[in-house]
């Protein structure tokens, strides 16, 4: 077990993500804070998101694949009326229509619809390799690849405000769900397009923002914080049995 003075590091930091940085500019900055041999994330948060990003720490990071397994919970801001090249606000526009006449009933009945299992196609602007080469890098050059279509589940999915062109709704969904793609095609599927304009990951498996500290603590205060291992496999476990795996 390795020790920050007398503070354990070996196990999981929730990190409280800021919009702006990446998910590995995080990695990089608590790595040189911790002074830790090893740091990875499970999960991406795109810059354009905060919440929750859970750090494995040291020996910790043999276990990210099972660590990575669970529910999927996010605040999400839909801007309707807007399309963008990347589906999220950081893009370049490439299409607007007109809202008039699409109503709040309207809306909830699309967006709920989503509940369930459906096929995302992987956005062009995302980590995703084809042929080893990640999607976006292509993308920037502008060039436009065949992509799969990947299953994935919307267990939950509520409207809570609509003030137009903004939609703000829930998601609890599982690993591997692109929020930015889920804007995109109720934009679609609304007539009028639509892109994510704002993101919240509000739980990530057995993490949550209640345990989500800022990357700005120092090195005593986030060791403090972090879950040790043995605590982490434990509560995996736990929850493993209790989903009936």
């Amino acid at each position: 077990m390795e020790v920050l003075g007398s503070m354990v590091v070996d196990g999981v930091l929730v990190i409280d993500k800021p919009v702006g940085p990446t998910s590995h500019d995080i990695v990089m900055k608590i790595k040189k804070k911790l002074s830790a041999k090893k740091v990875g994330h499970l999960g991406t948060l795109d810059p354009i998101a905060s919440g929750v990003l859970p750090l494995v720490i040291n020996r910790a990071t043999k276990y990210a694949e099972t660590l990575q397994q669970g529910v999927k919970e996010y605040d999400t801001l839909l801007k309707l009326g807007v399309v963008t090249d990347t589906y999220d606000a950081e893009g370049k526009v490439v299409e607007e229509h007109p809202i008039e006449g699409i109503t709040e009933e309207d809306i909830i009945k699309v967006i709920e619809g989503f509940r369930g299992r459906l096929k995302q196609l992987p956005p062009m602007y995302s980590a995703v390799k084809v042929g080893g080469v990640p999607l976006y890098r292509l993308a920037r050059k502008g060039i436009v690849v065949e992509r799969e279509p990947k299953e994935v589940e919307i267990y939950s999915i509520k409207v809570v405000k609509i003030e137009l062109p903004f939609v703000r709704f829930l998601v609890e969904c599982s690993r591997g769900t692109y929020m930015r793609t889920l804007c995109h095609d109720i934009g679609q599927r609304l007539g009028c397009g639509g892109h994510l304009y704002g993101l919240t990951r509000t739980r990530s498996g057995l993490f949550t923002i209640e345990q989500a500290v800022s990357p700005e603590l120092s090195a005593e205060e986030l060791a403090a914080h972090i879950i040790p291992l043995e605590k982490v496999l434990e509560d995996a476990d736990s929850s493993r049995k209790v989903q009936g795996f």
